[in-house]
């Protein structure tokens, strides 16, 4: 009987390592996901960071692939040795691909080697394929929180080097599950796999080495050029930007739109970048605000030549330029609202003695998301400026890398607007093109729109729009303009020469921009802008995309390309496009040359119903889930203030519910017409119906803090996660009650549909909305049930043609 205890105690625990092994590398997969978008960001273009996810995906599946098509191979008598190597190649190619500089070929290596872990721990080993999967889903749930915890201690390329060193553990802990025997083999694995604990020591001692040193593994090519420690007095991580301070320099003025006017001098500052693509300055300040006269020329201050502006809020600090200006021209209580921590440490502490700007009287600093704050405050301003709040890199690349900006949409500008003081007025910063609409019509849109929600009866008359160089500068105004404000802003513009694009008491210049601040309805807006080779309409929370100007619909005009070297969002926009076009090109060569290909030998000897059902159903739950992932991630994108917030907390929330939802599918097992139907019908219903009623409780909610607001995305992803976590378990028990020759060709299957959708995804978003994504993703999951039958079916026949062969001389009914 103690035998029998100490056996049961040894069993129990090599199964609670296998679990927790497979754990830490889902979690590190996921995290490294997510690293790898934080860095693509920094070295490259956003657009690109979005294409990891595809990457990712394709990897995993490809890796799966390399399982069957080498069976032979991996022989379930090994199993613990196999997957500890496989885990060892996972943790070294992890570390080579940060040595090498990480980019979306080198990523893709340990995505792969991930692959044949997951494939190995599901297909396998002796556990209910329910239990794995779900501990599999739970730990990478695990692994999109944790990321958010690593990056804000280390930077991107140390975070890589302690999620090798995390799969490293996995790796002994795969080989500690006494899953099989060792092979006897005098291999290069067989050698690896002896010194696997100087392997882990290895790659947990580089971490470590790396986080404590700025000479070690960093990033050298930033945006097209090489950077070196020597060349920055700051550099700092956290789990959505990388923060870099310059050396001190002394050069003329940093100005975003400069009057002709403005006088020739010399100031001390350094660069604040943001991502190697967003550049603000920082100036040398002592407190003198006189010092910093220069910045009375510039467009982005052209509000303050309204008198009587006493109270002020600034939508992203940066260096701190808006909050000294808003103090330069008088206003005596300043507040500037800041996402970043970073930023702000920089203002406060890191950088005090450089600049005054935190001991300025009647300025205080807010780090939080503008929208948010400005939604939970009490008070109300004179003036809410907000300067280019955006990035480069975020122009350049527009929507396609989830950076969907959440403060330029109707609903953000409403709250805005109800933060102002009757008088009061809101004046936003863009990018302009002379010459061309571009992204300053789409301003003026968003800004009439926004006036006709709050029902103002004439919105030309609360819009004031000026441009200096390539900067134009859009004042709104929650009451229209006084004959004495207009009047002002009329001089102020003429004195120095700054371009009047819009005035409430004259035709607007451009025929494109008359039209629309003429326009008296939503109706009459919506027209404005529709059949203009740019898409002005003005974003939604539905509909996000402020940076994407270029309709897809565009790129069939053959004179299109002519406009390539405009200046302004077009140009950026087509290169991303046609980017996102090449990568999706790439994506299908690469599925149909390492999935499709390879296993299509898998479906010959099937039957129509199991080859037709089975790939129809397994490519409507990989096109289904990536639809609502990509839907949802965009959604509570805008919500949560930043892109990194949603990626964690909604794959975390979807991963973890599909975690539970794949557990309980070992108990709650969907067998029957019924069932499944009910399955079917309820998953879809959920999902149709979350475009009804969560656009507006996430507008009641905006100004809930950063944690109830997460919750409320885990609560809500909850039944969505729960339900279309049966799915691909329901789907592997009705394939292999029939014939488990085909299962790999439906894995792979199920695999290509969300490389591929996961682009499509996004498009659709771009081109209709983010609920049309979602209702996609929705009618997947109900006709599904069509595949689930036909299935059934073939289940049917199978069962009848064994029967047949065991009796054959007796009849059968089915």
């Amino acid at each position: 009987m103690h035998l029998s205890k100490a056996k049961l105690r040894d069993e129990t625990g090599r199964r609670v390592r296998f679990y927790l092994a497979l754990g830490l590398v889902t979690a590190a997969t996921l995290m490294l996901q997510i690293i790898e978008t934080r860095i693509i960001s920094v070295i490259s273009w956003y657009h690109l960071a979005f294409f990891v996810i595809s990457i990712a995906m394709f990897g995993l599946t490809a890796g799966a692939v390399s399982v069957y098509l080498r069976r032979e191979r991996f022989r379930p008598e090994q199993l613990s040795y196999d997957l500890a190597m496989a885990a060892l190649a996972f943790a070294l190619t992890t570390d080579l691909a940060m040595l090498v500089q990480l980019t979306l070929v080198t990523g893709a290596s340990p995505s792969l080697t991930s692959g044949v872990v997951v494939s190995l721990a599901l297909t396998r080993s002796p556990y209910a394929i329910g239990t794995v999967y779900g501990a599999d889903l739970i730990g990478a749930a695990i692994g999109c929180i944790g990321v958010l915890a690593l990056l804000n201690v280390t930077s991107g390329p140390s975070a890589v080097l302690w999620v090798g060193g995390l799969i490293a553990l996995a790796a002994l802990g795969f080989a500690g599950s006494g899953l099989g025997a060792l092979p006897k083999s005098t291999s290069l694995g067989s050698q690896l796999f002896r010194y696997r604990r100087s392997i882990v020591t290895g790659c947990l001692l580089l971490a470590i080495a790396n986080t404590l040193t700025p000479y070690g593994v960093r990033l050298t090519i930033i945006k097209d050029h090489l950077e070196g420690p020597a060349d920055l007095a700051y550099d700092r991580w956290n789990s959505f930007s990388r923060i870099t301070v310059s050396q001190n320099q002394t050069v003329p003025p940093a100005m975003f739109g400069a009057s002709p006017r403005l006088p020739r001098s010399t100031i001390e500052l350094r660069a604040l970048n943001i991502d190697g693509g967003a550049g603000t300055a920082l100036y040398r300040f002592d407190g003198n605000l006189e010092s910093l006269g220069f910045l009375r020329y510039d467009v982005t201050n052209l509000a303050y030549a309204i008198p009587d502006l006493r109270t002020g809020a600034v939508i992203g600090v940066g260096g701190g330029r808006d909050v000294l200006s808003q103090r330069l021209f008088g206003l005596s209580d300043v507040t500037g609202v800041e996402i970043n921590p970073i930023i702000i440490d920089v203002l406060k502490r890191r950088f005090a003695d450089y600049t005054a700007i935190a001991a300025l009287d009647g300025v205080k600093f807010e780090v939080d998301e503008a929208r948010s704050w400005l939604a939970r405050t009490p008070r109300a301003f004179d003036v809410i400026q907000m300067s280019l709040i955006d990035t480069w890199a975020a122009t350049g690349a527009g929507a396609f890398t989830l950076t969907e900006n959440g403060l330029y949409t109707v609903e953000a500008w409403q709250r805005f607007l109800d933060r102002l003081n009757p008088g009061g007025l809101f004046t936003v910063s863009r990018w302009y093109a002379p010459g061309e609409v571009n992204e300053t019509g789409r301003l003026v849109s968003l800004g009439v729109a926004t006036l006709l929600a709050n029902d103002a009866a004439e919105p030309r008359r609360h819009l004031f729009l000026a441009a200096a160089g390539n900067v134009a500068t859009l004042i709104v105004t929650k009451s229209p303009l006084s004959p004495t404000a207009l009047g002002a802003l009329k001089n102020a513009a003429e004195a120095l020469e700054f371009t009047v694009l819009l005035s409430p008491d004259t035709a607007a210049p451009s025929a494109m921009l008359e039209t629309i601040v003429s326009a008296p309805d939503r109706r009459a807006l919506d027209q404005a802008t529709t059949g203009f080779y740019l898409d002005l309409t003005p974003p939604t929370d539905a509909r996000p995309f402020f940076f994407n100007q270029l309709r897809f619909s565009t790129l069939l005009d053959a004179n299109v390309f002519s406009r390539f070297t405009h200046t302004g969002v077009f140009a950026g926009n087509l290169v991303a496009t046609l980017t996102l076009a090449m990568l999706v090109l790439i994506s299908v060569a690469l599925v149909a040359a390492t999935i499709v290909v390879p296993l299509r030998s898998t479906i010959k000897e099937a039957g129509w119903p199991l080859a037709v059902g089975g790939t129809v159903y397994f490519a409507l739950i990989g096109v289904g889930f990536m639809m609502i992932e990509i839907a949802l991630l965009q959604r509570m994108s805008v919500f949560l203030g930043h892109p990194v917030y949603a990626l964690s907390v909604v794959l975390f929330s979807l991963i973890l519910w599909t975690g539970f939802g794949s557990l309980a599918s070992e108990r709650l097992r969907l067998i029957g017409t019924s069932k499944l139907l009910a399955w079917s019908v309820a998953s879809a219903a959920y999902l149709f119906a979350l475009p009804l009623w969560l656009p507006r409780l996430l507008v009641d909610l905006d100004g809930a803090g950063l944690f109830i607001r997460a919750g409320l995305c885990v609560l809500v992803l909850a039944p969505a996660g729960f339900l279309m976590g049966f799915g691909f378990p329901t789907g592997m028990r009705l394939i292999s009650a029939i014939s488990t020759g085909p299962t790999p060709w439906f894995w792979g299957i199920n695999g290509a549909a969300g490389v591929l959708a996961a682009s499509v995804a996004v498009a659709t978003s771009i081109a209709f909305s983010i609920d049309t994504t979602l209702r996609i993703g929705a009618a997947c999951y109900l006709v599904v049930a069509a595949s689930a039958m036909l299935l059934m079916f073939a289940g049917a026949r199978s069962s009848h043609a064994t029967l047949r062969s065991l009796h054959p001389s007796e009849p059968t009914n089915v």
